[in-house]
């Protein structure tokens, strides 16, 4: 009996990398989605808070001294800005000068201090918080109306704003959410290819009168599942599949690779062959 070959080093090295990548990707891809996420929130919301929040104190302590007297420049530092700017289009007096330098120290003050720019995103959650809350109430649900009807009569924003608008209330609003009510199977796109679907509800009402008791099916693609088509069947071309919306939607993202254990098909194993009673062959 011939020896077997042992496998190549190469087969296992990229069988072994493989695995690897498989248990360090997902966590890797979340956390650089996490970032990215925190990353877009800062530059975009939090800096812009702080911002203003700086500038803020700024124009409070030009009026009124806010800022203690830590930020007070000595008499050398002002005396060598009025001497800077001697020669400058807009020269500065001493009040002026030392006020400049006052606001130099303070925005050098805060970027030394890491945990200040998070001032800004507390900031924007409670901004958004108060939003919530002001807009729940008979008073903001008409100050709101206001505003959209203001925003819906400018020439551009009116083209984008409600689309926008629709868009928002279908991924975050309460009261119209998407709700999958069960999951089916349906020959789809043609006879004999068969496709997963969710069931989102009724038929609308002229196809009832047409074709009859039917539901509206999302038919979701891979491997991103928030795209895909939206059909109208009758309730006897679907098969009721015994899955949760996740399991469906896991098959789906893994393209069928990830199937419930309890619906997954096991493979015959090949046994021996049936014997005729005249026993093992002999040679």
């Amino acid at each position: 009996m011939p020896a077997t070959r042992p496998r190549p080093p190469a087969h296992s090295s990229r069988k072994f990398f493989l695995r690897g990548l498989a248990v360090l990707l997902p966590s890797v891809l979340t956390l650089w989605l996490l970032v990215q996420a925190y990353r877009f929130v800062d530059s975009s919301i939090a800096t812009p808070i702080n911002e203003g929040i700086r500038l803020a104190v700024i124009q409070i302590d030009r009026r009124t001294g806010f800022l203690p007297p830590q930020f007070d420049p000595g008499r050398d530092e002002v005396f060598s800005e009025v001497a800077r700017t001697a020669t400058s289009r807009e020269p500065l007096d001493t009040d002026s000068a030392r006020q400049r330098l006052r606001e130099q120290a303070f925005i050098e003050w805060w970027n030394e201090r890491w945990y200040l720019n998070l001032v800004g995103l507390l900031v924007a959650v409670v901004a958004v918080y108060l939003a919530g809350r002001l807009v729940g109430g008979l008073i903001g649900r008409s100050i709101y109306r206001r505003i959209e009807r203001v925003l819906t009569s400018v020439p551009i924003v009116k083209h984008i704003y409600p689309h926008v608008k629709q868009v928002v209330d279908f991924l975050l609003s309460d009261d119209r959410p998407m709700k999958f009510n069960r999951v089916v199977a349906i020959e789809y796109p043609r006879k004999g290819i068969w496709s997963i679907g969710l069931v989102t509800g009724d038929g609308m009402r002229p196809v009832q009168e047409s074709a009859g008791d039917s539901m509206t099916i999302f038919i979701p693609s891979s491997p991103t599942p928030f795209t895909g088509y939206t059909i109208t069947v009758p309730r006897t071309d679907t098969v009721d599949l015994d899955l949760t919306i996740d399991e469906a939607l896991r098959f789906v993202v893994t393209a069928g690779v990830l199937v419930p254990p309890r619906h997954a098909t096991t493979p015959t194993l090949p046994g021996p062959e049936p014997s005729d009673g005249s026993g093992p062959a002999t040679t």
